[in-house]
């Protein structure tokens, strides 16, 4: 049945069309993740089925009596807001019943002092005291913007539990893949001003989109094949006086007048790195505590060059204080946290910096470079924008008019512009699309530097990342691998560590013998298993030598080409240039080398590592 009809309606912001005439009916139960490239209406869409805001044109029925829950994307609070002040506003007092299951929601989030201010929390701390706040009372629509931005993988997994369970509907904008597969049974795609509706999750929405486009491009091939044959037989003249020529001629002008499908524009991205010396950041005996509370203690860490590491944890535990402090906006209580010269950092933060929003959009980047080095050579500040789907007529608008992505893009380019060469990414995966973060991930896997990344996003931590440090009980554990690689270890270590435990009280119970065989079955759950290669290192030890064998010879045959120009000073910088270049990738590529080799020598003689 339905119970929310979107007929018919049109918006339009200054002269950006939002929707054209779109139309969609949602049925009671529907599960309906709406996706869309940023600035097309997504969240536009959440605000006018909510009533929060009016269409221009058409209209929306809702059932009569329905009640909807509205979680938005950046809450508003006051300053004096404490946890339980925030979620309890607007509730009388005397109310006790609501106050029990507010203070209930917020124990069951993972947030037990009421009283602590909430301008004191991490981002994602907010948000559980947002969702505290929208699942108090009783609801028949659910409609979330953003719900899995800043929350981390317990709590995804909770949220995920919640909405299947869920016996109403629930509408969501939502970047998060895994999300999106395991809640949804419905996607709204919005494209042009339009909405598509999709009977299905994300990975099979992928499947029916690109059928969809097949099918338009076939019939566009189709129109273009009759409007070349109607063409031929106008220029061969004909008799327009008889009612069957002139009707071939009114269909060759509605030919001539059809569209071909629109197709989205992508984010086109590049390299801009800049060269890695030998030394890159290193932490010794690092300390960090916020009052009483110790973050990490005595921790210890040297990034190797070209690495990619993700950094998980609960929210408030000390993941972005360590980002920070690898990028030099914190330092440690004690200890120290060495940068190598050559460094270069692209340190993109949590919240997008506050924008002059008077500003044009191509003089907030022209701030930072007017050109920009890339595999292409030089492009222009103006040229980068357009790779990042910012048009002409964009460019020259002011800040103030771009969405909540689109800003978040901006602020991307930004940091990309300043040709880093060690990114530190905090929760870079908020608010940006799912295909500009296709984009983002095809560029990581290509960058040619080091990424430290902060993400609850286990998608793109298992395309992205080699090796996850988790905060885990109060300490830093080392993981090997991706996402699904560290919770795959993560349970068989919690698995070997319960079985150490059920054994050790078993002897003090006096049930099992504590000499030599006990010793023996304890030291076999703690799961000694033989090192091996990660996947992309394995790749990468397949393929290294004849990798360094190319680059030798490309320094050889720029050593004979210098010889041969000599005498051309032009020619020759260029020359000398290029061998430098070839000269510091070979030389990375050596000390690579001796890594990978070292590591298989000790998987050949059997080395084992704790589990």
């Amino acid at each position: 049945m339905n119970i929310i009809n979107i007929e018919h309606i049109s918006k339009v912001y200054g002269e950006k069309v939002i929707f054209d005439d779109a139309s969609y009916g949602i049925q009671e139960g529907d599960k309906i993740g709406i996706i869309g490239i940023n600035g097309t209406g997504k969240t536009t869409l959440l605000n006018m089925i909510a009533g929060r805001e009016e269409t221009d044109s058409g209209s929306i029925i809702r059932q009569n009596g329905l009640h909807m829950a509205y979680l938005s994307q950046n809450p508003a609070y006051e300053k004096e807001d404490t946890v339980l002040s925030f979620v309890t506003r607007g509730i009388d007092p005397s109310d006790w019943t609501a106050i029990s299951e507010a203070k209930s929601n917020l124990m069951t989030l993972g947030l037990t002092n009421y009283e602590e201010k909430l301008e004191h929390l991490s981002g994602g701390q907010r948000k559980k005291a947002a969702l505290a706040k929208v699942l108090l009372g009783s609801f028949d629509v659910l409609i979330l913007d953003e719900p899995t931005n800043h929350l981390d993988g317990s709590m995804l997994e909770w949220l995920e539990d919640y909405l299947r369970r869920f016996r109403g509907t629930v509408i969501m904008v939502t970047h998060d893949r895994y999300f999106l597969d395991r809640t949804s049974n419905r996607i709204l795609e919005i494209s042009h001003g339009k909405i598509y509706g999709y009977e299905a999750n994300y990975s099979q929405f992928l499947e029916l989109k690109a059928q969809r486009e097949e099918m338009e491009l076939a019939s566009e091939r189709k129109r273009q094949s009759i409007l070349r044959m109607e063409l031929e037989w106008a220029k061969r003249g004909c008799r327009a006086r008889t009612t069957k020529q002139r009707a071939r001629l009114d269909r060759l002008e509605a030919l001539k007048n059809g569209t071909a499908p629109v197709t989205d524009a992508v984010v086109e991205m590049d390299s801009v790195e800049t060269r890695m010396g030998k030394k890159t950041v290193e932490l010794h005996h690092v300390t960090k505590q916020y009052g009483e509370r110790t973050l990490f203690a005595d921790f210890n860490y040297i990034v190797l060059k070209n690495q990619r590491l993700g950094i998980i944890g609960e929210n408030g535990c000390g993941k972005s204080t360590l980002l920070k402090m690898m990028a030099g906006k914190v330092q440690p209580d004690s200890g120290v946290v060495e940068v190598g010269e050559t460094i270069r950092m692209g340190y993109f933060a949590q919240e997008v910096p506050d924008m002059d929003s008077d500003r044009r959009v191509i003089d907030y980047i022209r701030d930072i470079a007017e050109y920009v080095p890339t595999r292409d050579g030089k492009i222009t500040a103006s040229q980068m924008l357009e790779r990042f789907l910012f048009t002409p007529d964009m460019q020259y608008a002011p800040v103030s008019r771009l969405s909540g992505g689109e800003k978040k893009r901006l602020y991307l380019l930004s940091i990309l512009m300043q040709a880093p060469n060690f990114l530190a990414l905090d929760e870079v995966t908020n608010d940006i699309d799912i295909p500009t973060m296709t984009i983002l991930e095809d560029y990581l896997t290509s960058f040619s530097g080091i990424i430290v990344a902060v993400s609850h996003d286990r998608y793109f931590l298992d395309n992205i990342v080699d090796r996850i440090f988790a905060f885990e009980d109060g300490h830093l554990q080392q993981y090997e691998g991706g996402y699904t690689d560290y919770l795959e270890a993560s349970k068989r270590r919690r698995a070997a560590e319960e079985g150490v435990q059920a054994v050790n009280v078993k002897a003090v119970s006096g049930s099992v013998d504590t000499g030599k065989a006990d010793s023996t079955k304890t030291w076999k759950q703690n799961r000694q298993v033989k090192l091996k290669f990660t996947y992309k290192e394995q790749r990468e030890f397949e393929t290294i030598d004849d990798d360094i064998a190319a680059l030798e010879e490309k320094v050889a045959d720029l050593d004979a080409q210098i010889l041969a120009n000599a005498t051309n000073a032009g020619r020759l910088n260029e020359l000398t240039r290029q061998k430098e270049e070839a000269g510091a990738q070979l030389e990375e590529k050596l000390d690579r080398w001796v890594y990978l080799n070292d590591l298989a020598e000790r998987i050949e003689r059997g080395e084992t590592v704790e589990q």
